[in-house]
């Protein structure tokens, strides 16, 4: 039998399957926006530590998931037999098309959404959490945009699978692209010719909305951004120089005799006590090291400070006033929320927004707290920027610069809120040793002009330099507490030890 290539060619111009292609169109693109919101929301869900709400959304995702399309497709559009109420809408084969794969669709890209969440490091989080965002600002502003690009690639192919599961919709009698040639076929019984005129408008889509999707991948990929130093030409040079300058002092009020004040801290993870009952009160402009062997606590104390980390025991106190106490005063409290801003953040590990440009990183905790306009917050990052010897740099992206200039980036973050007390969590433990020096440099002079410090190190020199006080930390207690000249003179045996093994 001969192939009749005239007839096929002639259906790539029949007004009938440009009409269903322009329907296939319309109810992928429907399915896959509407599933990717839905999806989303499932995938919250399902981490939620609330737990009906996790419970509900894996339900949900494990039905649906099971459920055929085609019977799915097939109870919808008759559920106006059993509720006819329901026929205002679902007497429509579109909308109960729409319907139908939505709800199968959503249960997919919700699994896919998940992978970009937890793809997502949780120092993004703690970041966001550290500088006072609340959980919802985290997922708009840090969350989401980092797990769309991640999830990009998977959410393209499934609107392939969308687009082609819309042949499944012809069973309710919607007048689709297979559903147009099947009626073409049983009259001419030109059954080859028929389906490859079919599959031609399938393939044109997908073709065409993959080359879009790609293309959108591409545009917002930041590896293909290459800003360089900020020149005279560029738009940011013409803000004020004499208002950037000026924003370079940190004043903070001093209310009270001591910033910080923390109680009989206790920690445990399981039946692991890490810290076993911490007791340290800091003055204003204090600068306070915190010293000690691997395991001793330091780490997961100043964690305790700014809440990222539970309290099991004891009170945290902050500008003379409640902060943190065990079961009472938690990271959800009105009086935690509202005083986080007052303590910055610098980790060991940067947790520099990726998506985010240099300058953006550092207006954007500003922005949120709507503590100034947007030439406020501008003028006030690109001055914290000067201050640590960043600002040249203002337009590049966190993954075009070393790990030091990262640090220092992160310290103009912290700097950007105003805080009363800026922590350190070993700030330069992520870094080579040829990078150490510039910016433990930047923190010597923030100690200089009188903030107030909490500062977790492995850098004894250091240290003992800047310090007013050091706490010398073992086995969850503190041990030493004093002054740098004193602890020199102690003659302690296990402060000399470690500091011998550390030099």
């Amino acid at each position: 039998m001969d192939f009749n290539w005239s007839y096929t060619l002639d259906l790539l111009s029949n007004s009938n399957f440009w009409l269903a292609t322009w329907t296939v169109i319309e109810l992928s693109v429907l399915v896959w926006v509407v599933g990717i919101v839905l999806g989303f929301v499932l995938a919250l869900g399902k981490q939620s530590r609330f737990k009906p709400l996790a419970w509900s959304s894996d339900t949900y995702i494990w039905f649906f998931r099971s459920l055929p399309l085609l019977v799915l497709l097939v109870f919808t559009y008759n559920l106006p037999q059993i509720f006819p109420s329901s026929s205002v809408v679902l007497a429509s084969p579109f909308l109960a098309g729409l319907i139908a794969m939505t709800l199968s669709e959503a249960a997919y890209i919700a699994e896919i959404h998940r992978g970009g969440l937890t793809s997502i490091h949780k120092g993004q989080v703690e970041a966001g959490k550290a500088l006072g965002i609340k959980y919802s600002g985290i997922q708009r502003l840090i969350v989401i945009p980092q797990a769309f690009r991640v999830a990009l690639p998977a959410l393209g192919n499934e609107y392939v699978s969308i687009v082609k599961l819309t042949s499944l919709v012809s069973v309710i009698s919607l007048t689709e692209i297979l559903l147009v040639g099947q009626r073409l076929y049983t009259q001419n019984f030109l059954v080859m010719e028929t389906m490859l005129a079919v599959a031609f408008y399938y393939v044109l889509i997908v073709t065409v909305f993959g080359w879009l999707i790609n293309w959108f991948e591409r545009k917002i990929d930041i590896t293909n951004r290459k800003p360089g130093l900020l020149d005279e030409n560029d738009p940011l040079y013409q803000l004020p120089a004499a208002s950037v300058r000026a924003r370079k002092e940190i004043v903070v009020e001093r209310p009270g005799e001591y910033a910080l004040e923390a109680f009989d801290i206790h920690k445990s993870y399981g039946n692991q006590e890490v810290l076993k009952g911490i007791n340290l009160n800091v003055k204003w402009g204090e600068v306070i090291s915190i010293i000690g062997p691997s395991g001793s606590g330091k780490t997961t104390f100043i964690r305790t400070l700014n809440g990222l980390e539970a309290l099991n025991k004891g009170t945290v106190n902050l500008l003379g006033q409640p902060f943190l106490k065990d079961q009472e005063l938690t990271d959800e409290s009105p009086a935690y929320k509202k005083q986080i801003i007052n303590v910055g953040m610098v980790f060991q590990s940067f947790n520099l927004f990726p998506h985010k440009t240099i300058l953006e990183n550092v207006m954007l905790a500003p922005m949120y707290h709507n503590m100034g306009t947007v030439l406020d917050s501008k003028i006030t990052a690109l001055a914290m920027l000067e201050k640590v010897g960043m600002k040249q740099h203002a337009n590049k992206y966190p993954h075009q610069l070393s790990g030091g200039q990262q640090q220092r980036v992160a310290i103009a973050r912290a700097l950007a809120m105003q805080p009363s007390i800026i922590l350190f969590d070993e700030p330069t433990s992520a870094l080579d040793p040829e990078l150490v020096n510039e910016v433990l440099k930047v923190i010597e002079e923030l100690a200089s002009e009188g903030l107030t410090m909490i500062i977790v190190t492995h850098e004894m020199h250091f240290a003992f330099k800047v310090s007013d006080r050091v706490v010398f930390m073992e086995g969850g207690h503190i041990v030493l507490n004093d002054s740098p000249d004193v602890l020199k003179q102690a003659g302690n045996e296990r402060l000399d030890k470690f500091i011998s093994k550390a030099a």
